[in-house]
C-alpha cells in the first residue's frame, strides 16, 4: 500500500490537525461519543485529513463503511449502496457511513439520489469537498447535513505527520531536507508523504535523504488555484482589497500567487482596468489610460513577459490616490432606474423631429447650455444629487 494509506490514523488520538472538531470540546468528537451521528460535509483543502477524519468515524462508532468518488460513481451504484444499508440497519442495527469524495462533482439530478436516504436516516452520507458548498452542493441536501471546514495543516503538524512516514519506511532525512519538504507541501500531507515515499525508493544507499532529492522531486511547487473554484475568487479578493489600501507588498504577492498558478493575464489586467474607473475615478482619471495600456501589453505579448506589465500597472494603482464618487453616483442612480422605471422624460429634452411633436410642446425652452433653472431630471427626481464629491 502507499506510504499515506499504511499510516493512516485509526483512532482520534492519532489524528493529527483540526483540533477544533476532534480536540476534547471538538464537535465531532462530542457527536461521536454521544453517538448523534448526523450527515455532514467536510469542506478543506486537499491533504487535510478528510478522508481519514470520515474512516474514524466509522471505525469508532462501529459503522459500515463505504468510500467512493464522485469522479467514477453512479446514481445506480448510490441506489445499492442506500439498498444494502437499508438491509444492514434491519438484519444488523449496523448503520452505513456512505464517504463520497469530491461531492462537489455530482450535478444537482445526482445529488437529489441522497434526498430519501439522508432524510430518514437509511445512511449516514459523509461529503467531502475543496469547494465552497454553498456554490457546489443543492440546498436541500445542504439543509439536511451538517457543514464541517477543515484547515491547512500548518508546518507543525505536518512535520507530525511526515515523521511519521520517516519511522515507517526506516530512513532518516537531512534537516534541510526535513524543513523544505514541510515547506513545499503547502500544508497537503499526501503530497508530502508521496514526495518521502519516492525520495526513499530512489535513495536507497544513501544515509540520510538530501535537500537535493527532494528539491529534484518538487522540480515546481504546485499551486493550489482552482480558475473555477473559490481559491480563484479568494485570490482576486484579496488583490483587489489590497490595491484599495494601497498596500503595495500585499497585492503584488497576491498578482504573484495568480501568475504562478497560471492565471490568465487578461483576467488580471481586466479587474485592473474596472479598478481604476471603480476605485480611482476622478481622483486621478489617466488610470483608465494606464491600465488599458497594461491590458493592451498583456494582449500583445503574454506570459512571462506581461507579468512584468501587470506589475508595473498594480504599483501605479496602488500609489494613486482613491475616489468612488463615479462609481457611487452611477449605483445611485441604477437604483432610482430600477425603483421608478422609466419616468417620462422632460418635454424640453425631446426632440421635436415633427411639427406634432413641437405643437405637443417637445423641446420647448432648451437650450444648448442649459441653465440651472432648465428641468433635466424626471419630475419624480427634481433635485436629487448622484455625484457628491
Amino acid at each position: 500500500m502507499p506510504l499515506a494509506e499504511r499510516i493512516r490514523p485509526k483512532t482520534l488520538t492519532e489524528f493529527v490537525g483540526q483540533k477544533h472538531l476532534v480536540g476534547q470540546d471538538g464537535v465531532i468528537r462530542s457527536l461521536i461519543e454521544s453517538g448523534n451521528l448526523c450527515s455532514m460535509i467536510f469542506w478543506g483543502p486537499p491533504g487535510s485529513g478528510k478522508t481519514t477524519l470520515a474512516q474514524i468515524i466509522a471505525n469508532t462508532t462501529k459503522s459500515y463503511f463505504f468510500s467512493c468518488s464522485a469522479v467514477t460513481t453512479t446514481v445506480g451504484d448510490i441506489r445499492k449502496i442506500v439498498k444494502e444499508g437499508e438491509e444492514r440497519l434491519r438484519l444488523y442495527n449496523q448503520k452505513t457511513i456512505l464517504f463520497l469524495d469530491e461531492i462537489h462533482r455530482f450535478n444537482k439530478a445526482q445529488q437529489d439520489a441522497f434526498l430519501p436516504p439522508v432524510e430518514k436516516g437509511t445512511i449516514i452520507l459523509i461529503g467531502a469537498t475543496t469547494e465552497n458548498p454553498s456554490f457546489e452542493v443543492i440546498a436541500p441536501l445542504l439543509s439536511r447535513c451538517r457543514v464541517f471546514i477543515l484547515n491547512q495543516l500548518n508546518e507543525i503538524e505536518l512535520r507530525k505527520i511526515i515523521e511519521r512516514g520517516i519511522k515507517e519506511l526506516k530512513i532518516e532525512i537531512e534537516d534541510e531536507a526535513m524543513d523544505f519538504l514541510t515547506q513545499v507541501s503547502n500544508g497537503d500531507a499526501r503530497i508530502a508523504l508521496n514526495a518521502l515515499e519516492i525520495a526513499s525508493s530512489i535513495n536507497k544507499s544513501a544515509k540520510k535523504i538530501p535537500l537535493q532529492l527532494i528539491k529534484q522531486i518538487f522540480q515546481k511547487q504546485s499551486l493550489i488555484y482552482d480558475k473555477a473554484g473559490e481559491e480563484h475568487y479568494n485570490t482576486i479578493s484579496a488583490f483587489i482589497k489590497s490595491m484599495r489600501a494601497s498596500d503595495i507588498d500585499a497585492a503584488l504577492y497576491y498578482l504573484a500567487r495568480m501568475i504562478e498558478a497560471g492565471e490568465d493575464p487578461l483576467f488580471i489586467a481586466r479587474r485592473m482596468v474596472i479598478f481604476a474607473s471603480e476605485d480611482i475615478g476622478m481622483a486621478q482619471p489617466t488610470a483608465l489610460v494606464v491600465t488599458n495600456e497594461v491590458f493592451r501589453a498583456c494582449e500583445e505579448i503574454g506570459y512571462p513577459e506581461c507579468a512584468i506589465n501587470l506589475a508595473h500597472g498594480v504599483v501605479y494603482l496602488c500609489k494613486a490616490p482613491k475616489d468612488r464618487s463615479a462609481y457611487n453616483a452611477l449605483r445611485a442612480a441604477q437604483e432610482d432606474v430600477k425603483k421608478y422605471g422609466n419616468l417620462p422624460i422632460p418635454l424640453n429634452l425631446r426632440n421635436p423631429v415633427t411639427k406634432l411633436m413641437e405643437d405637443l410642446g417637445y423641446g420647448k425652452g432648451h437650450k444648448i447650455y442649459p441653465d440651472k433653472e432648465e428641468i433635466l431630471l424626471p419630475e419624480r427626481l427634481k433635485g436629487r444629487r448622484y455625484y457628491r464629491r
